[in-house]
This record gives structure tokens, sequence and C-alpha cells, in this order.
């Protein structure tokens, strides 16, 4: 695509092969000639709304960067789909470095590289912080760490280090108790108590399970069947803070001994549930009259979602426009009535002779 960021992809077979292996939140597509020509590999990252969809070729989809033709009559086009373009792909077949193992193919490589690595500097920080460090917990994101932590019940600002030596010291009691457990009686165990590490293999599992329901864009059921399947993200009723890296975290009761100094903590209004796709709710002449100084606040489902789009860093601009929002505050009366009093007074005043000479 013209518009595309991603580096041009030098390759070109009249029949080829496409394969793909993931590994936490990357994807390698691999491109394997059917002649003598050399095998074509990149990796890719999703972003937040990047996909592949198969279509048919005269009929692309918007923000298509990257298409793959078939030779079919009439050919149809694998494409590299991203509406807000913080995907990306490279050339080449290595993974990015310093990411750990993948939370879902290399579940027990995982689990043994945070417990081993307790002493880190990014256990100093809070637990909802340390799970978007992708060199210990690749594959998780926001959404998934607001899961994880709301099945736990486990505050979101609860120092990461505390959280996971006294998982590491539950695992150690557990050998010595069960030093011959099979591997069918783990699992069982892992299901029926699962710790925070277990869940962030068995959570995104639960996505990858009901994939068909849950993750067509363009159709709006399946978007419906993924907002029910939340417990916790964007769920109306949860409490939410901004991280210290700007990342908005939702949960439920106390936030935790970390929190951010000066936020307050906002909850989610639950009638903005019925409708996912009224960002903005409707504020009536009454309801600013009364509370005018809430109908100047911005819309909070709007903004919500509007910083899951940034990357993370400092947010410029926001205090702007929140003084934008506050200085013209609405008025409780149209114009026309206000007009006709005016002119019923004067033509009083004027019958009383209280009119100015002409």
């Amino acid at each position: 695509s013209a518009v595309g960021r991603g580096p041009e992809v030098p390759f070109s077979s009249e029949a080829y092969r496409i394969s793909a292996t993931s590994r936490g939140k990357e994807l390698r597509l691999t491109l394997a000639p059917l002649g003598p020509a050399a095998t074509q590999d990149l990796v890719f990252r999703f972003g937040m709304s990047g996909s592949f969809r198969l279509c048919p070729a005269a009929r692309l989809p918007r923000h298509a960067h990257l298409r793959f033709l078939t030779r079919e009559s009439p050919p149809r086009a694998l494409c590299f789909v991203d509406a807000r373009r913080f995907g990306s792909w490279r050339l080449g077949d290595a993974w990015q470095l310093g990411r750990g193992p993948c939370v879902l193919s290399e579940y027990q490589a995982f689990r043994e590289n945070v417990l081993k690595n307790l002493d880190d500097k990014a256990f100093d920080k809070p637990i909802c912080e340390a799970l978007l460090n992708q060199k210990f917990f690749n594959g998780i994101g926001n959404y998934l760490r607001a899961e994880i932590l709301y099945r736990l019940k486990v505050p979101p600002f609860e120092k990461a280090r505390t959280v996971l030596e006294a998982l590491k010291d539950q695992e150690q009691a557990r050998r010595k108790k069960n030093p011959s457990l099979t591997l069918s009686k783990k699992l069982k165990l892992m299901r029926e108590n699962p710790d925070l590490l277990e869940l962030c293999h068995t959570v995104p599992m639960e996505v990858i399970a009901a994939e068909k329901n849950l993750f067509d864009p363009d159709h709006s059921d399946n978007y419906a069947a993924f907002k029910n399947w939340l417990q916790c993200y964007l769920v109306p009723g949860m409490s939410s803070l901004r991280d210290r890296n700007g990342r908005t975290i939702w949960f439920q009761g106390e936030p935790g001994p970390m929190a951010p100094k000066g936020q307050r903590s906002r909850k989610k209004r639950a009638q903005l549930k019925a409708d996912p796709e009224a960002l903005t709710p409707k504020v009536t002449m009454h309801a600013s009259k009364r509370c005018s100084r809430a109908a100047a606040k911005p819309p909070k489902l709007a903004k919500e979602e509007k910083e899951e789009e940034v990357s993370d860093g400092p947010r410029k601009g926001r205090a702007r426009g929140r003084k934008k929002a506050t200085a013209a505050p609405a008025s409780s009366e149209p114009d026309a009535p206000v007009k006709a009093k005016r002119s019923r007074r004067t033509s009083a005043r004027r019958g009383r002779g209280e009119a100015g000479s002409p």
C-alpha cells in the first residue's frame, strides 16, 4: 500500500505457500516459493487493531497495507489490515530481542523466567505495570492484565514482587508436600486453584478457543460476544486509574498501596453498557442545568477508548481540552423566548410612556 509504513518486501514468485508461527505478541510469516527462489520471512506486530483478512482482490478493505495475491480467477488477496497503523512488520525471521518466553506456547519456560528473576527491578513496580513488561510477560496486554487481576482479586497497584514471591513460596510448599504429582493432577490443581502465572496462560487460551465467536470486527454480534466475555475491562461498575505509563487499568475494589497520587478512581457508568456504539452520552437541558460542572466534562468512555489508541507516554493538550469544555456552559433557556419577553416589556413601557423619544 502507498500509505503503509512498513518496509518494501523484496519477494516475487509465480507460486508460493504462506505459513505462520506466533510467539507472544509477534507473528512470523514465511513465504516459501514452490520454485527455485529464496524463502522470505516477515515478523509482524499487530498494535491494537492489526489483523489478516482474506477477501476478493477487487474489493480490498480499507487500510490493507500489505497484500498477497492468489492465482485464482477471480483472484483473492490475503491482506494485513491495520486502521490505526500501530502495527508493523520487519524483514527476517528473528523475534524481537528482549522478549521473554511466550505465555501460550512456552508456558513452563515463561513461568520459570519470572520466578527465577524476581530480584529484577521490573518487579519493584506495581503488578499491573509489570504484567505489560514483555521481557517477562510476552503476550499479555492491557485488557488481559485487567481480566487476570480481577479473577485473582489482586489490587492492581500491589507491588509485583510481593504478589509473585508469595506464589513462589506456595509452589515450593506444594512440591515438598506432593513430590510425585502426575501431570494430569498438576493440571487439575491448576484449573481448580489457578495462580497469577497460570492465568497468564489460561485466560488468553479462553479467547483463542472462542475466536470464531469473538474476532470478526465486521460482525456486530461477534463484537458483542467479546464484550460479554469481558468481566472487568471496560465493564460498567468497574473502577479505573492510569498507571505511570499512562495506560488505564480497570479493577474492582481498592487499587493498592502503590496507586498514583493525585488521581481519583473513576467508575464506568452502567447505562453505557447497553449501547457500545454510543460513545458520547446525551445530556438533556435539565440535566445540564442541575449539574453544570458534570455536563462540562468530556464524556468518559470516549476519552478512555481514545487513550487506548495512543502509545505510552505523556498526553499533551488534555488540560487545554478541559478548559475549552468548561468555557461555554450550556444555556438553560433558548434564545427565542428571551427576545419575546424583552419585546413584551418594551411595549409595556411604551404604553406607560416610559419609552424614549424617537
